[in-house]
Order: C-alpha cells, then sequence, then structure tokens
C-alpha cells in the first residue's frame, strides 16, 4: 500500500504561498517568461496537495463527490476575490467582507473601488468581521476542516539574496564613484525591480534612509534636468509605496513628498500620473494625508485632473478623493479650483462633448466636497445645480445619482433658494421621486430629504426667496 503524501508544515506552507503570490504579481505585471507560467503551475499544485491533501480519484465510487457536497462551503465564508475560504474576513467601507490579505493587495494597487460593487469607497480602512470569523470557525469544526494559520505578509518577506539585490543598487546610486550614466541605469533597474518584486519592496524598511538618499542623486544639479531619471524616482517610490509598512517611511521623508509634488508640476505626463498614483498609495494614512496637503500638492492635482491624459486624470481624481476625506484637505481643493473642474467634467459628459471624462470620479469627488460650505456655495453659483439634476434623470449608473443627490442635498440646505429650481425640475420629471423609491439606500434618503425641504417651503414660501 503507497505512504500517504505527507502534508506540508505551515511554514512550508507559507513559503510556497509567498513564492507562488510573487510568481503571480510577475504575470499580472506582464513581466513574466514562459518558464515563470510553469513554476507558478507547479507551484499552485504543490500548494494545493500541502493544503487539501492528494487529490483523490474522482471517477471511483462516488464517495469523494459526496463528500464534497456535504461539506459545500457557504458563499458568503468564500472571499469574492480568491473564491477561497477566508481566514481573515474584514469588511470594506462598502460593506462587503473579503480576506484580509486579497483585499490589501487590491487597495495597495492603488484601487479606490470595491472589486464587488465598484462602489467609489469613503475610505480605505478595513475592519476585522468578527461575526463571520466565528462562524467560519464554527463550521471548519464542524465540518472537520483546519484551516492555515493567518499569515503576515508584511513579515519574512525579505530574503538574504533581495536584501543584498537591494544594497547593491543603492551603492550604485548613491556612490561618488560611480558615474552618471551607473546612476541613471541604477535608478531605472530599480523601478524595474520593485514593480512586481513585494520582497525588494519591504527591504526599505530595513534602510529607511535610503529614500532621501535616491532623491538626492535624482535631484542633483547633474540629474535633476533629466526627464528620464525624474520619472523613474517617481515610479520607484510609487512601486515602494505599495509595500504598507513603507507608506509612513516614505511620508516621514523630508525629501519624498516634495520631490513628487515637483514632479507633478513639471514632469512628463508618465512622471505627473505616477507622482499623482503615489500621493494616493501614500494618503491612505491619516498623518501623510496632512502632511501632503499642508505642503502645497492639491493645486497640481487639480490642474493634472483638468489638463491630464485619461490615466493620469483618474490618478489625479483617485488622489484628491482620498485626500479630501481628511476635512482640512476640503477647502485646499475647492480654493485650487476642483469644483469648477469637475462639474465642467460633469457637464461635458452630459452634452456629448467631453471626450474621456470622469464623469464618475468627478462626481464621487463633487460629493466629497459637499461637506465644505465655499465649495457647496460654488455649486451652487456656477450651474452646478442643473447638472445634479440632468444626472439624477439620466445618468444610468445608481452610484452616480447618488453622488449627485447628495450634492443637490448640500446646496438645498445650504441655500434654499436654489429650492426653487430643483423644484420645477421635478414638477416636470419626477426624478427626485424616482430615486426616494428606487435609488441606493443613501440615495433614497437624500432625495427624500431634498421633497421634504421643497415640501416645507410650499408652506413657508419665505424660505425660497
Amino acid at each position: 500500500m503507497a505512504k500517504p503524501t505527507p502534508v506540508a508544515s505551515a511554514e512550508e506552507a507559507a513559503a510556497m504561498r509567498r513564492r507562488l503570490r510573487r510568481l503571480v504579481a510577475a504575470v499580472a505585471a506582464g513581466s513574466a517568461d514562459a518558464e515563470a507560467f510553469d513554476e507558478a503551475a507547479e507551484a499552485l499544485a504543490k500548494l494545493r496537495d500541502a493544503e487539501l491533501g492528494p487529490r483523490k480519484d474522482r471517477t471511483g465510487d462516488g464517495r469523494e463527490n459526496k463528500r464534497s457536497t456535504e461539506a459545500a462551503v457557504p458563499e458568503h465564508f468564500l472571499c469574492p476575490i480568491s473564491s477561497e475560504i477566508m481566514r481573515d474576513p474584514v469588511v470594506l467601507a462598502s460593506g462587503q467582507t473579503y480576506d484580509r490579505r486579497f483585499i490589501q493587495e487590491w487597495l495597495s494597487a492603488g484601487n479606490r473601488t470595491c472589486p464587488q460593487t465598484q462602489q467609489v469607497l469613503s475610505n480605505t480602512i478595513i475592519t476585522p468581521n468578527h461575526l463571520v470569523r466565528s462562524m467560519i470557525s464554527q463550521w471548519c469544526t464542524d465540518n472537520g476542516i483546519t484551516l492555515p494559520p493567518v499569515e503576515n505578509q508584511d513579515e519574512d518577506l525579505v530574503t538574504n539574496n533581495e536584501r543584498e539585490t537591494f544594497r547593491k543598487l543603492f551603492e550604485r546610486i548613491v556612490s561618488s564613484s560611480s558615474d552618471l550614466s551607473e546612476q541613471r541605469e541604477a535608478i531605472k533597474e530599480l523601478r524595474l525591480r520593485t514593480k512586481c518584486n513585494s520582497s525588494l519592496r519591504a527591504a526599505i524598511g530595513e534602510r529607511p534612509d535610503s529614500i532621501s538618499q535616491m532623491i538626492s542623486v535624482a535631484s542633483s544639479p547633474e540629474l535633476e534636468n533629466s526627464a528620464e531619471v525624474v520619472e523613474d524616482t517617481v515610479t520607484a517610490i510609487l512601486n515602494l509605496s505599495i509595500h504598507e509598512s513603507n507608506k509612513k517611511i516614505i511620508g516621514d521623508d523630508p525629501l519624498a513628498v516634495p520631490f513628487l509634488i515637483k514632479a507633478l508640476q513639471s514632469g512628463t505626463m508618465e512622471a505627473r500620473s505616477n507622482a499623482a498614483a503615489a500621493i494616493f498609495s501614500l494618503s491612505a494614512l491619516d498623518g501623510n494625508k496632512a502632511r501632503i496637503g499642508e505642503l502645497g500638492a492639491m493645486r497640481p492635482l487639480v490642474e493634472l485632473l483638468e489638463h491630464g491624459s485619461t490615466a493620469a486624470r483618474k490618478d489625479a481624481a483617485s488622489a484628491i478623493f482620498n485626500l479630501c476625506t481628511l476635512h482640512e484637505n476640503k477647502s485646499r481643493a475647492t480654493k485650487s479650483g476642483a469644483v469648477d473642474v469637475t462639474l465642467r467634467a460633469v457637464a461635458c459628459a452630459g452634452d456629448g462633448s467631453g471626450s474621456g471624462s470622469l464623469v464618475d470620479e468627478s462626481l464621487a469627488v463633487l460629493a466629497l466636497l459637499s461637506g465644505d460650505h465655499e465649495a457647496v456655495e460654488e455649486v451652487g453659483e456656477t450651474g452646478g445645480v442643473a447638472s445634479m439634476l440632468h444626472v439624477v434623470k439620466d445618468d444610468p449608473c445608481k452610484r452616480n445619482k447618488e453622488n449627485a443627490a447628495a450634492v443637490l442635498f448640500a446646496v438645498c440646505v445650504y441655500d434654499r433658494t436654489r429650492l426653487r429650481e430643483v423644484a420645477e425640475h421635478e414638477k416636470l420629471n419626477g426624478s427626485l421621486g424616482w430615486l426616494a423609491r428606487n435609488g441606493t439606500s443613501r440615495a433614497r434618503r437624500k432625495a427624500a430629504g431634498i421633497l421634504d425641504k421643497m415640501k416645507r417651503s410650499m408652506h413657508h414660501p419665505h424660505y425660497s426667496c
């Protein structure tokens, strides 16, 4: 009788998962060769056997199929991203639950939407879902299933090989014996290597001063006018910022944020786009949001939102949105022209003249800014009410209708004279009444609130004068 294949230890399984993540990252980044695909398939097969045991013959007497049916995993125990049983379930601002390691990778890659609902997130905070975790634990106990221990992805990722690679790269960048061409090549190599190597990104934690050293070299008189060096340095900072523990290191560095802001103002379009993406990544921390706002990033971000390429405008919108979840930055965004730029983007999309306009992102920013009185006043004074009513009536996206209703509600609270314009539109179209019945829960609340104010104004005419 053949001996059963031994199940790997927790440490071996964790090592296999880390290896698989690195390979998948290379495949997703488009930098993998045929060998990497084969290696990923082999790693996946080994991990499956290590965690679930060797495959059994499913064409035999049907006992395996019966067991699988009996132990069918409840759908709400599976992570929507990985389709695996969640080991550390957490909740996003959208209310959806994911396994922590997979949603952290999603957010760290710069995404600011919920993968399931596509809702723009008001924040990127994740909260443990203790109830679901308890239910999963009980179900696993009842079915004799043992889940691998929760793995801390930021621990033990730095290998000696990558630590040595990082050291040598920075020696080439900062060494006085290196010539300019070698420094250029070393910065470019760091950019390329940190794109998909999480272990190399983690290595910066052991040398936090390396960020300032690299920026000092890139800002030297000999290299500061090289658009390529600036672009490579900005992108390397973006790549490094994806690693969670690096966000504070980079945010606290005295040269990093000013360098990104300068790149926003005068870099190539790719450098400006990646600088905005780096600011978005760093702004996951409230402390970084405050510092980035204080150092003057908002105005160049708004200018990029107005004049950048489609990709750059998306990055700028994401950064502005994240920064404005901190109240002090809302006023900075308004003073920098964010209301005018986003309103024009919505209006252009509405009349069909704005090719590539970012109406979803613009409405999300406007809804967030509606907590600032100056922003609300500007919306009312620049024809924004008509644009929001058009979105409520004609935009097919429920989330856009919700954000437009939020802006309208804020305007009606701040300036009751705008109720007359809203009431005339409602009398002809009934859009708010429809939204109060059929919109998202937030949209229904906002629409009902506006209708209630309209009703009160009919009994108190002076409200709308």
